[in-house]
């Protein structure tokens, strides 16, 4: 399902807020909206001065997109598919260049560095925009004055999975396990300050129960440890445990989403069990600051033609447990802008300390 400026799939987290909170995270979403505007302006500046058949002939080079995590994970995965895609469209190579590590920190410095003008991208989780200022005291790029948001690709389908190792069928009764063995259970994810780590640690606190977080470079370390019974729990996107809760090796207790998955209907939702509890996570792809406006909505225009594709979604998202997005540049500012209050509020609330 398509988003739109007005009608973006999930809900609005924030307007989950209590009042009090939704009044502070306006002032922020205000100020953050406002520096974001001011950067999508800018970085149309320099088309003015550009000829139109510059326009006309991107690219006329290969391509470069920068993933910020490890190869053959789900984003690596999604992103390696729009590439193919669009080095079909364009006639030109569109290729991956992973830069894992450290909160997806290195990759986007990498990106926000490149020169701006439409051969380097990024696609990334929400960490790099929207999770990170709350982590780092100091950061090598700015989130918003350093990157020109394109589209969010896809919505993801995030969920709690269980080691079979731990005596529980449902977000209830982990619950109560973990009450009765604190310290006992573990939780990994694919690196401190991604949605996965931040999305536990504020679980645990509103659940009022003791967790251990084991950090991983990707999922794919992270789940041979659950099926073993060495880790306890990941929450993640569904695609990454999908095959071995078929095959009965873990179990998946809730979708961490606001409201039940398209993909899993029957899949009870955590905060069904944990009022108030929901995260909204996704892929999405930027450019550079600054670079021209007229390639930003001629990438935006041909990232939207492929997430149209029937083939697409089939081959490379429905397996994933993902949902096309499409959003508009504009849209896409005001997502982080919206959305970065509400993952500091819970970094906070999780008491996790910036570095």
């Amino acid at each position: 399902m398509h988003g739109s400026q007005t009608d973006l799939w999930p809900p609005k987290v924030a307007d989950a807020l209590p009042p009090a909170g939704r009044r502070v995270a306006g002032v922020a979403r205000a100020a953050i909206l406002a520096a974001a505007l001011v950067g999508l302006c800018l970085s149309q500046a320099p088309a003015r001065a550009q000829s139109s058949a510059q326009v006309q002939n991107y690219p006329d080079r290969p391509v470069k997109v920068i993933v910020p995590l490890t190869p053959g994970g789900g984003t690596d995965t999604i992103a390696r598919g729009l590439t193919q895609r669009l080095s079909t469209l364009w006639g030109r190579n569109v290729y991956v260049e992973n830069r894992p590590g450290a909160g997806t920190i290195p990759g986007a410095e990498a990106a926000a560095r490149a020169p701006a003008d439409g051969y380097t991208l990024f696609f990334t989780e929400p960490a790099t925009f929207v999770i990170n200022p709350h982590l780092y005291r100091k950061l090598p790029y700015d989130p918003i004055a350093d990157f020109a948001p394109i589209t969010v690709v896809c919505w993801l389908s995030p969920a709690i999975a269980l080691s079979n190792a731990v005596p529980a069928r449902n977000v209830a009764e982990l619950i109560a396990y973990a009450r009765q063995n604190p310290g006992k259970l573990s939780y990994g994810s694919f690196g401190n300050g991604s949605y996965s780590h931040v999305s536990m640690a504020h679980f645990a606190q509103m659940a009022g129960i003791d967790l251990l977080h084991v950090p991983y470079k990707g999922s794919a370390g992270a789940m041979p440890a659950i099926i073993a019974g060495d880790l306890s729990m990941i929450l993640i996107n569904m695609s990454v445990f999908e095959s071995s809760l078929k095959a009965g090796r873990l179990k998946v207790l809730g979708a961490a989403t606001e409201r039940r998955l398209p993909v899993h209907p029957d899949l009870p939702t955590v905060g069904e069990t944990v009022p108030g509890f929901s995260i909204n996570a996704w892929f999405a792809l930027a450019a550079p600051a600054r670079t021209p406006e007229a390639i930003l909505d001629r990438i935006h225009a041909d990232v939207l033609k492929v997430l149209g594709d029937t083939s697409f979604v089939e081959t490379f998202l429905r397996p994933q447990s993902v949902e096309p997005g499409g959003i508009s540049r504009a849209a896409f500012v005001e997502l982080i802008a919206r959305e970065t209050p509400v993952w500091g509020k819970m970094v906070r609330q999780a008491g996790i300390t910036p570095e």
